[in-house]
């Protein structure tokens, strides 16, 4: 089946367009200058962007890890249903791989679906204990591959051949392992099979990411962006070592950054019998993988980079090597005692911007029993965050079945950024509202603009330091917007339903801290790699009354008025309107997603959320055309109703200025 690139409906392997939503299912739009390209084709005709689908594909005698795989318990219960079946055969494909070289333009399988952009050297002349990696263009991108769809049976309770289990190599089990979690830092696996004692295993591609080293030789990476990293390594230490494969920790170009300066790693290696890593010492190949070894590998990274060690992390390291710390447990606690040495001062040099301090942030850690995939109840090492990118987009549309539009939106921002040779730093601030009125035509449209214009005027004159407004003054400010609303309903005399009201859901950032405000249903969503995607707000509608009263959710929303809301700005004097408000930290990079109803109805964010909003947490992403794909999206599955969307964009890193470079 090809599955649609847009909404991920499933059509047939003959359709050239998808029957939901019409999306060409033979051709892609090139990002750069949006020509369309062929799905199959490596890069574009008209400006030579790379377009294609391209994985990188692992490839091994199977003998050479018959001694070194040791399948856990985790492994094996990725595996262990795998039964006979005749309705599924011949699922995996077969490699093409002979004695003789392939060339570029070659495929690796005999479906011709993996065409290869590397030359392959024969199996037969590659040395023992080594494997050949390249990349591949994938010519059937939308086509579910073997491996997913085994995958999807098999979480659907489906049992599957013994023979088709049989072939999935022992090389992609660790990966299994990790897909249904959340680890980014780990490549998917997309595709894998074995036959004839080969085994082929295609991953995310990510041998054009940065590489570890690199930037830890830069002169301004600083002794806390290191401390991050030794962080982020014994997560995976903890992550990787009920899977065996905490060797992929020990090659330094496994070691690689994503856009966001984030420990990756481009593949994963099962554990040897002996450890052969070229970057470690010699008299270290005998040594079994313990917490030594790890902290050999960051005596490496500062010998290959030539960078001088703070005296803290010098200390550290000799007590690793002279097995004062013995456990993850005991190294952690030396970071967190290190990195609150590092603390950088919380008022910076710059008097303009004496207010911008980096909120405290708290990084969940694995410990040494958690096993993989859990991350609950686990220690924390604190470390400042600071802002370094807030954008947003907004944009809002008539939907296909209303005359006219009730929906409003303001955005306003202020941004102050210092950068000089020894210190940056970025100050931000933006108010996001989004109001959906009620009342008709020359009501509805009233309600919402007027919200809006209160709320903007009242924290233009209210809200002047680098700090959020409180909770108190928040909702005074949605007060007066209520009762701007519901002046000018008693000026007119207007009654029942003529009387206009409006939602609202608003949103104030300063920096890495957030508050939200919201009467109605009208919905603010966040989204980030760790959490995805997290409704904030709570309507105020009668189901979510009856709920909260301790009315089962499938009784509460029988009732013939559910949906009704239960407050709006505007019909009701302020004794009747209690606007919720909520305050929490940005901790990690994060979309924001202000919502009316015709947005959010039908779950259709919540559907989506992979295919329309994910994708916009990179820095690449344009957030305009995001917004426009999401109106679009809406229009097509919902449609209504007025459709409004309003985006917000903030990248954080650990806050690593102003100290000395170790």
């Amino acid at each position: 089946m090809l599955i649609c690139p847009q909404c991920k409906f499933e059509n047939s392997n003959t359709n050239k367009f998808c029957q939901n939503c019409g999306t060409s299912l033979t051709q892609k739009v090139c990002p750069k200058c949006s020509s369309a390209v062929a799905v199959n084709a490596e890069r574009c005709q008209n400006c030579g962007a790379e377009c294609g689908t391209i994985w990188w594909a692992i490839i091994a005698k199977e003998e050479t890890f018959v001694e070194e795989v040791k399948e856990s318990e985790a492994l094996d219960q990725k595996i262990k249903n795998l039964e006979d079946d005749s309705a599924v055969v011949s699922l995996l494909p077969s490699p093409l791989i002979a004695s003789s070289d392939l060339q570029v333009g070659s495929y690796l399988d005999s479906q011709k679906r993996y065409q290869l952009l590397d030359p392959l050297p024969a199996l037969s002349e590659v040395a023992a204990q080594t494997k050949v990696c390249l990349r591949v263009l994938d010519c059937q991108p939308y086509q579910v591959s073997p491996l997913l769809a085994i995958l999807k049976n098999q979480q659907n309770s489906l049992i599957l051949s013994s023979t088709e289990a049989s072939r999935i190599p022992s090389l992609a089990k660790p990966y299994i392992a990790l897909q249904p979690g959340s680890h980014p830092e780990i490549p998917p696996i997309h595709d894998a099979w074995q036959e004839n004692q080969i085994q082929v295993v295609l991953i995310e591609n990510r041998s054009h990411w940065q590489y570890l080293l690199k930037l830890w030789q830069d002169d301004t990476t600083s002794s806390l962006q290191i401390l991050h990293w030794f962080y982020q390594m014994t997560q995976l230490w903890a992550l990787l070592e009920p899977l065996n494969c905490r060797q992929s920790l020990l090659e330094l170009s496994n070691l690689r950054l994503d856009e966001d300066q984030t420990l990756a790693l481009q593949e994963l290696y099962v554990e040897k019998h002996r450890n052969n890593s070229a970057d470690l010492p010699e008299n270290a190949e005998a040594q079994p993988l313990t917490i030594k070894v790890l902290g050999r590998i960051w005596q490496a990274l500062f010998r290959q980079s030539q960078r001088t060690q703070s005296g803290s992390v010098i200390q550290m390291l000799g007590e690793i090597e002279s097995d004062q710390i013995e456990t993850i447990a005991q190294l952690r606690s030396r970071l967190e005692a290190i990195a609150a040495e590092l603390q950088p001062p919380t008022t910076p040099t710059d008097p303009t911007l004496k207010e911008d301090t980096p909120s405290p942030t708290i990084l969940q850690l694995d410990d040494t029993e958690i096993t993989a995939g859990r991350g609950d109840d686990t220690p924390t090492m604190i470390l400042p965050m600071q802002l370094i990118s807030l954008e947003d987009a907004g944009r809002t549309d008539v939907g296909r079945q209303r005359q006219h539009n009730e929906d409003f939106f303001g955005v306003e921002t202020k941004v102050n950024k210092l950068e000089l040779p020894k210190n940056r730093a970025l100050q931000a601030r933006g108010l996001y509202i989004l109001c959906d009125g009620m009342g008709g035509h020359a009501g509805g449209e009233v309600a919402s603009e007027l919200a809006v214009t209160t709320l903007r005027q009242y924290f233009q004159k209210h809200w002047f330091s680098n700090q959020l407004p409180s909770e108190d003054s928040i909702a005074e400010a949605v007060l007066l917007a209520n009762q701007a609303i519901y002046d000018v309903n008693q000026q007119d005399a207007r009654s029942g339903v003529g009387r206009m009201g409006t939602t609202l859901v608003m949103l104030l950032i300063q920096d890495t801290q957030a508050a939200v405000a919201h009467v109605g249903d009208s919905r603010l969503y966040k989204l980030s790699r760790k959490e995805k995607l997290k409704q904030i707000t709570v309507d105020h509608e009668v189901g979510q009354r009856e709920i909260a009263r301790g009315v089962e959710p499938s009784l509460a929303y029988t009732r013939p008025d559910a949906y009704q809301l239960t407050q709006a700005l505007g019909p009701r004097d302020e004794n009747l309107i209690h606007p919720d408000v909520q305050f929490f930290e940005i901790n990690e990079d994060t979309l924001f997603i202000l919502a009316s109803d015709g947005l959010s109805d039908n779950d259709l964010l919540e559907t989506y959320f992979s295919t329309h909003l994910e994708p916009l947490l990179s820095y690449g992403a344009n957030l305009e055309r995001g917004v426009r794909e999401l109106i679009d999206l809406a229009n097509q599955h919902n449609g209504h109703d007025n459709i409004t969307a309003v985006l917000i964009r903030a990248k954080v890193r650990p806050y690593v200025e102003g100290q000395k470079n170790g």
